[in-house]
């Protein structure tokens, strides 16, 4: 059997005992299933065998889950957490504030995973009675089933007229509203953030509307890193944000593989300095982005000769550039703090 250990942050094979208790085998400490990998095979993450909970750490997180008796709920809720534990993966890595809302009702973070509420008109067509917007409000991030299923994900791209529309990335995008609120919402970080980002004060439903109707700002190709985010500061740091997150957990992927480009071994982002514990491979931001670009014109180089669609649609203008290095010092900033997560 296999599982994450999410305190050591690897997977192990696991033996089992006469007794019944699981030892893994990467550091020969004894865990037990998380109840959502034992129930509904949702889950492959697991707890010490010492602890209380039922659920693991990225479980204790969920605030709904998807109702399985509706055929089909099983397989997309499997997707949704496969996300979800991406982006976790990631945050606990660079050791960013994750409480639950049990620890913290105020400021925890919690997951909804909703559906759209359908309506039968009497033996019509189905119509959508209250539609699920996917989005984040003081800490909960809401993520529409729907975007699970590959198709309506499509659907909504080809419809957004967007060039990347991915599940994890809602993750990830959404997860930079609540990392806003945590790390720049009244911190010394505000003053920078706005003069790069703009003011967050300007009217969000007036964007939004404007936006909506009118299509991103013209010059959007030039300043920001997707037309989204051209709407609203507070989209331009989620966009920035997610698109921080992507770079950084492909290059560790990358590392992990032993990719080379024209002789240089791609290097490992989430080993930056002593002080998280792991060696030392990347040295700075622009050390990340040189290998970025390398990496990702092979990515669109292979899809293309497999008739793909580009995996990395996107071109970074010098703004958008400087917003991206801006994220990178405020995770590094709290990289350097005691661990704040619990695990």
């Amino acid at each position: 059997m296999l599982g994450f250990l999410p305190d050591t942050g690897q997977m192990s094979a696991f033996t089992r005992h006469q007794s019944g208790k699981l030892q893994a085998s990467s550091n020969g400490r004894v865990y037990k299933q998380c109840k959502n990998y034992v129930d509904h095979n949702v889950c492959n993450w697991m707890i010490p065998d010492d602890e209380p909970q039922e659920y693991c750490c990225a479980c204790q997180l969920n605030e709904a889950t998807p109702n399985l008796a509706v055929k089909g709920n099983a397989t997309l809720w499997y997707r949704l957490e496969q996300a979800k534990r991406r982006l976790l993966y990631t945050l606990f890595k660079f050791k960013l504030p994750v409480t639950n809302r049990k620890q913290d009702p105020l400021t925890g973070l919690g997951f909804a995973f909703l559906e759209d509420e359908i309506e039968d008109a009497f033996g019509k067509e189905l119509t959508v009675k209250n539609y699920v917007t996917t989005g984040h409000n003081a800490g909960i991030i809401t993520i529409n089933v729907n975007e699970a299923k590959h198709s309506s994900r499509v659907h909504m791209r080809e419809l957004m007229n967007e060039g990347y529309r991915t599940l994890v990335g809602h993750f990830r995008h959404e997860a930079g509203h609540y990392y806003w609120d945590r790390l720049i919402r009244n911190s010394a970080n505000l003053s920078a953030y706005r003069t790069l980002f703009g003011d967050e004060r300007m009217d969000y439903a007036e964007a939004m509307k404007d936006y909506y109707a009118q299509g991103p700002k013209k010059n959007w190709q030039n300043v920001w890193i997707s037309a989204y985010a051209s709407m609203h500061p507070w989209e331009d740091w989620a966009e920035t944000w997610a698109h921080y997150l992507h770079m950084v957990d492909t290059l560790e992927t990358a590392s992990d593989f032993d990719f080379s480009i024209s002789g240089n071994k791609v290097a490992n982002p989430l080993m930056l300095g002593e002080h998280l514990d792991f060696g030392y491979t990347a040295t700075s931001f622009t050390h990340i982005f040189n290998d970025w670009c390398r990496l990702t014109a092979a990515l669109n180089g292979l899809n293309r000769s497999m008739g793909l669609d580009d995996a990395y649609p996107f071109v970074i203008p010098i703004t958008a550039l400087n917003k991206l290095r801006f994220v990178h010092e405020v995770v590094m900033q709290n990289a350097q703090q005691p661990m704040q997560h619990a695990i």
